[in-house]
């Protein structure tokens, strides 16, 4: 019979795969290397496969090593909600819960909700990350994060979802504009043509393309904004045209600017926003009450929650 793995071993080894250096990889779990090494064999025969080839200059893992490394990434994260929940039982909503949140996200929604866990949730300290979706979906499923603040479209396959609300796209552009023209607004090819994207990476620029239903728009001169600042400033410079979702419309992402934001003619291209969790989290009450305070918060507050379908211009 195969022998079972310990933890001990797969935590040697999901440290060796991050590092690719068994030095580094010793100092991260806090051994020597010899231990580290002799914990990798026992994993390894214990198994009867090869997880990683070594020489002395270069650490690579095995075909094998990566299909079994997110299995031991999944083990060890789920081992530790199991000690998160037995620690939390006589405590909830306390402590540090550690949440990602991707940036067309974060500035127009966090500083409406977090003020209200502070308030009725004062032994709860929420401690935040703010990147791009694969990334903190990584994090979470490595148990770097506790919940991520994500919208959807986006793979999210044995995760815990909650749905929280529709955030639709709106099309910002210079005030004389042809776009804006007349009563009620579509995206035809044209349009979409001059529509200017985010860089790879940012899901906007996909639910971007899902809504004009194509997949090979670029940007003129292949330029491509960092940020949704960088894309205003690129708006408002004559480059082109923009879809941007309706709470960094009315967050005031437009302050500033002389540009035009208008809503689309029914039905709108959207994207719902969703908190995500590992499907064993400990903190299950938690992400309840914090999808609880997001969906009620939106539905109260006129500046992140739908109201009337009229132009905002910031100026």
């Amino acid at each position: 019979m195969t022998a079972l793995p310990s933890l001990r071993q797969l935590r040697y080894f999901v440290a060796i795969a991050q590092e690719l250096n068994f030095t580094r990889a010793a100092e991260a779990c806090f051994v020597g290397q010899s231990t580290l090494s002799a914990g990798l064999k026992e994993l390894e025969d214990g198994l009867g496969v090869r997880l990683v080839e070594r020489d002395r200059q270069n650490v690579a893992i095995t075909p094998i090593g990566m299909e079994i490394l997110e299995r031991a990434k999944a083990i060890l994260a789920s081992s530790q909600d199991l000690v998160e929940y037995a620690d939390a039982a006589g405590k909830p909503m306390s402590g540090t819960i550690r949440l990602g949140v991707i940036p067309t996200i974060a500035p127009f929604l966090l500083p409406n909700v977090l003020p209200d866990i502070r308030e009725y949730y004062p032994n709860l300290k929420v401690a935040l990350r703010e990147d791009l979706t694969a990334n903190l979906l990584s994090r979470l499923v490595d148990h770097q994060l506790d919940f991520a603040l994500i919208a959807l479209p986006y793979d999210t396959a044995g995760l815990l979802v909650k749905e929280l609300f529709i955030d639709e796209f709106w099309v910002v552009a210079r005030a004389d504009d042809p776009a804006l023209k007349g009563k009620d607004i579509h995206l035809p090819a044209k349009m979409a043509e001059r529509l200017l994207l985010l860089e790879e990476g940012h899901c906007l620029r996909d639910h971007t393309m899902q809504a004009c239903k194509r997949s090979d728009i670029r940007n003129a001169d292949g330029v491509e904004a960092t940020s949704l600042l960088t894309l205003l400033q690129m708006v408002e410079s004559g480059m082109g045209i923009a879809l941007l979702p309706e709470m960094a419309v009315k967050g005031g992402l437009l302050n500033g600017t002389t540009l035009l934001a208008r809503p689309l003619a029914p039905p709108a291209p959207k994207r719902v926003i969703a908190l995500v969790a590992r499907a064993s989290t400990a903190h299950l009450e938690e992400f309840q009450a914090l999808a609880e305070s997001i969906e009620v918060r939106f539905k109260s507050n006129p500046r992140i929650s739908r109201g009337s379908r009229k132009s905002f211009q910031r100026v």
